[in-house]
């Protein structure tokens, strides 16, 4: 029998062939040729990138024998992941490889903004001695403030902390006994923005991050602040910080990313008080080699049928057929509690109920966490670090298990108790032979709701006209419904209205639904 091509599409480490072992016959190719790549994927069963390779619907659509895609390093922009689940391919990465070298690069763009190395460097190549002129400062009993205390922010703030700077740090998905455990202050952001001298960000790219740090938190800052963004571009709004700067309103920034990449033509290089790098965070030799390392043996796993848990879009390993399709269902059911919850949860038990229980249903529980955190670290959550990202955040979780489901062949719970001591919960199903994904209970209430891109989930004193008055709301808006639920728990008591829609619904527009309902809560969520 023939060993199973992998191909190699990029320059990749020798560990990371000798990671591979010799159990597979390997080939290379040049995976930024467009022709070539398409040529030498057809025959091959797996596929290791980085970021030169583009990996789209016709690169897999060329590729019948393909059974994962392996992307060496953490971004996923060059990969079709969705293309790649619906051929049945497994796509995964390196999560972890890059955090210490993101976390050192913040670091060092902390200071060289506050030295100004990079503009004394090159005045000092032009033949210019300007010693008076580049005049810095000094992190030492500095406050600095992490946006994001996950891996990377958590790194950051223990290499600060060793300059001798006080560390606070703003994360609503970390309890404070948590932070000061690592002698970190947690605070809210307008306090964070009022008491730093410095300031890290560290947060994943969402719907609710993009623009977090923009005109109206910039005018809030001491103009002594130095700010660096080594997280994602647009975070912190670029146009609002290049006024900043420019109005003196903060002193200097250091970015690694921005929002548009490649970026070679930005306001913001013609500043002095801007140090930039072009997304240096994973590029040291220490990281690219872990990467490699970590997808080869993600490989190994996959094409043995061995569970991989590092795969972003399916689960390998040998897992019940009747328990697969529940493990995406776990995924964004973790998604929408985190959204209904707004923060981290001191206890989460995942219930399984029902006849899916005969067999081993841990993938579930795993699955269920990767949702939990996947809209709230910086890093690419995974079934192996989702249960460490609960640990690290004070959070206990339990899997429950009952044969028992009264309702529904199987049902799927997750249920959460917050700092308040108030619990959350949301439950799904499968039903039909189609095995279709349902939402059927939110907090107490009934629903029947599918988990479509775009949810929102509204509480409120029950009376008459609100769900026309959503609508109104809704439709000045261009947000259409694409499905819509009532529940109650008593006439005149409080009500659920659960909705699906065919696009993201703004912030401004959620307020404004608020304060039409009076609501008592008023939660969407975004499954894309």
């Amino acid at each position: 029998m023939s060993m199973p091509v992998v191909l190699i599409a990029e320059e990749l480490s020798p560990a990371t062939v000798e990671a591979l072992g010799p159990d597979f016959e390997i080939r290379h190719c040049n995976g930024a040729d467009r022709g070539e790549l398409l040529e030498a994927i057809a025959t091959a069963d797996a596929i290791l990138v980085r970021s030169a390779t583009k990996v789209d619907a016709e690169a897999l659509a060329a590729a019948p024998r393909l059974k994962v895609v392996a992307r060496a390093g953490v971004g996923l922009d060059n990969v079709d992941v969705r293309a790649a689940t619906q051929s049945g391919v497994m796509v995964v990465n390196a999560p972890t490889s890059n955090i210490v070298s993101a976390a050192e690069l913040a670091v060092a763009l902390m200071l060289a903004a506050a030295r100004h190395v990079s503009p004394a460097h090159a005045a000092l190549k032009n033949g210019e001695w300007k010693r008076s002129r580049y005049t810095g400062i000094e992190l030492y009993e500095k406050t600095v403030g992490i946006v994001g205390l996950g891996r990377i922010g958590v790194l950051v703030a223990q290499r600060l902390s060793a300059f001798g700077m006080k560390v606070i740090a703003y994360d609503p998905y970390v309890q404070a006994g948590r932070a000061a455990q690592m002698g970190v202050r947690l605070v809210d952001l307008d306090t964070l923005l009022a008491e730093s001298d410095f300031m890290s960000v560290h947060l994943p790219k969402t719907s609710e991050t993009v623009g977090l740090i923009g005109v109206e938190q910039l005018h809030r800052v001491k103009p002594s602040l130095v700010l660096v963004n080594a997280a994602r571009g647009g975070i912190v709004d670029e146009a609002a910080l290049y006024s900043a700067l420019k109005e003196g309103r903060v002193a200097a920034a250091g970015l690694d990313v921005f929002a548009q990449e490649p970026c070679t033509d930005s306001p913001l290089f013609e500043l002095e008080n801007v140090v930039a790098t072009p997304h240096l965070g994973a590029s040291t030799d220490e990281a690219q080699e872990k990467a490699g390392i970590a997808v080869a043996r993600s490989v190994r796993l996959a094409l043995s049928g061995e569970l991989v848990p590092d795969a972003v879009n399916v689960q390998g390993g040998v897992i019940a057929e009747d328990v697969r399709p529940g493990i995406p269902l776990s995924e964004k059911l973790g998604r929408i509690f985190t959204g209904l919850a707004g923060e981290v949860a001191q206890q989460i038990d995942v219930e399984v109920r029902g006849e899916i229980t005969d067999f081993d249903v841990k993938v579930l529980e795993l699955a269920a966490l990767k949702g939990v955190f996947a809209d709230i670290v910086e890093e690419q959550v995974s079934y192996v670090n989702a249960p460490l990202l609960a640990a690290e955040r004070g959070t206990a979780v339990r899997l429950v298990v009952d044969p028992e489901s009264p309702d529904h062949r199987n049902l799927i719970t997750i249920r959460g108790t917050l700092g308040d001591g108030s619990q959350v919960s949301v439950s799904g199903t499968l039903v039909g032979i189609n095995q279709r994904e349902r939402i059927v209970e939110v907090n107490g209430f009934d629903v029947d709701l599918e988990p479509t891109q775009h949810l929102a989930f509204l509480t409120y004193g029950d009376r008459p006209g609100m769900v026309g008055t959503v609508g109104g709301i809704l439709g000045d808006a261009g947000v259409n419904i694409a499905g819509m639920q009532v529940s109650r728990d008593a006439k005149g008591g409080q009500a659920l209205v659960a909705l699906s829609v065919d696009s993201a619904i703004s912030a401004d527009t959620l307020a404004d639904i608020q304060h039409a309902m009076d609501a008592a809560s008023v939660r969407a969520v975004d499954l894309v």
